[in-house]
């Protein structure tokens, strides 16, 4: 009886290594594949809801897998459905697609060279947060899976984001438009993943933070009205411009004094303002528009309030009436508590327990969040830095660099973050 308990024990051992075995040879076999699609990506890159090719190539891929594939979600958004060997749990996956306004300065083989039209000017367009590697990777986990259907006891939901980085002003897109269209939907979803490359973090690296991971964005308009005057006669007049700098000061007073900044960060910023037409004239009116970055909801109603509360009043005391609008464009990347808990140690199963780390809260936004107020939600940062650099450029410039070596850990870990919950 020992002997049969024992061969049976030595049989699976080896099924499960054979699995394994498979996996890892679909891992290498793919590296390559990644690399050479984010490059290609790279150096035709598409600006929000603009992102045609892109969607076509990611659509054409899909389909060669024998995936059900769903296009013009959100605009130019690629859905696939891949089905398990084994009935079971729905998760998704998410990587975005679109591109940015920005002229590349890197000396790379594969630089965009690509110009668009945006907002009436002609721009260079750029992969200048990284969102090639994220489609790429996705394109990648989708090959993986798609050849272990017999490893997954459920469906996986690829989602291919358009405008992550917001859509053209007059128009939806993003996660909230593929929200409002189903996209959690027919079949229900339980849990979605994503990830977004960092280039100030080492490759082969992860890191992710539980519960409010990065900031809401919100934007505020304030309307300031005084009196307008000669330069040479202030008395006469009410200033709007020197009221604003006081509304200004104040506005840092509620992050200063009444933040507690313990508990999480939270940021309040005036990033244009707009008054006057010529240097002598003391002007009637100006405007301000500028975010508030949180990552606490009870934080962000607090901060809410006193800003409407102090804008009107710091105006008042000086004789002239200020409004304040505030709207809010990106919700609070919230990684589910739960599921962050559960999933946590398959992301140091695949990097190893040295390379993951909890990060601080970033005041930076993902629209990631508006899938997370719907359904559980994990969002980690995977290092995509070169060994030995000495300096890397933050996202969103000219000389944004990514190392690709790095991808094929992206690929490892969201096909192991789906495996594993679907397992659960």
């Amino acid at each position: 009886m020992n002997k049969i308990i024992t061969l049976v024990f030595l049989a699976s051992g080896l099924s499960l290594w054979a699995q394994d075995a498979k996996l890892e040879k679909d891992y290498q076999n793919i590296e390559s594949k990644v690399i050479e699609w984010r490059r290609d990506i790279h150096q035709n890159p598409e600006l929000s809801n603009r992102e045609f090719k892109t969607a076509e190539k990611i659509a054409k891929h899909l389909k060669s897998l024998g995936i059900e594939v769903q296009t013009g979600v959100a605009h130019t958004g690629v859905v696939g459905l891949l089905k398990g060997g084994k009935p079971g749990k729905v998760v998704a996956l998410r990587a975005d697609i679109d591109a940015l306004p920005v002229t590349e300065r890197n000396d790379l083989p594969f630089k965009s060279t690509v110009k668009s039209e945006f907002l009436g000017s002609e721009v260079g367009v750029m992969h200048a947060c990284g969102h090639d590697t994220h489609t790429a990777i996705l394109m990648g986990v989708a090959e993986v899976l798609s050849k272990n259907k017999d490893k997954i006891k459920g469906t996986v939901k690829f989602v291919f984001q358009p405008a992550e980085e917001g859509p053209p002003p007059g128009e939806e897109g993003g996660a909230k438009l593929m929200v409002k269209e189903g996209v959690l939907q027919n079949p229900d979803v339980d849990a979605i993943f994503g990830l977004h490359i960092n280039s100030q973090t080492p490759i082969n690296t992860i890191k992710y933070k539980p519960g409010g991971a990065l900031a809401a964005a919100q934007r505020f308009v304030i309307n300031v009205k005084g009196k307008q005057t000669h330069g040479s006669q202030p008395w006469a007049g009410i200033d709007p411009i020197m009221i604003s700098a006081k509304i200004i000061d104040g506005l840092q007073t509620i992050i200063s004094r009444e933040t507690n900044l313990t508990n999480e960060a939270a940021v309040i910023s005036v990033g244009k303002i707009t008054s006057g037409v010529r240097f002598n004239i003391i002007p009637e009116s100006a405007e301000m528009i500028g975010t508030i970055r949180t990552l606490d909801y009870d934080m962000q109603k607090h901060i809410n309030k006193r800003m409407e509360e102090m804008v009107p009043a710091i105006a008042k005391a000086y004789g002239a009436e200020a409004t304040i609008e505030i709207t809010t464009s990106t919700a609070i990347t919230f990684n589910d508590l739960d599921l962050t808990a559960q999933m946590a140690p398959t992301l140091e199963k695949v990097a190893g327990k040295d390379n993951v780390t909890i990060h601080k809260a970033i005041t930076g936004a993902e629209d990631f969040s508006y899938f997370q107020e719907k359904v559980p939600g994990m969002f980690f940062l995977l290092g995509g830095m070169a060994p030995g650099t000495t300096e890397s450029f933050p996202h969103h410039t000219p000389d944004f660099k990514i190392d690709d070596s790095g991808l094929l850990l992206g690929v490892r870990t969201m096909t192991q973050l789906t495996l594993d919950y679907l397992n659960m």
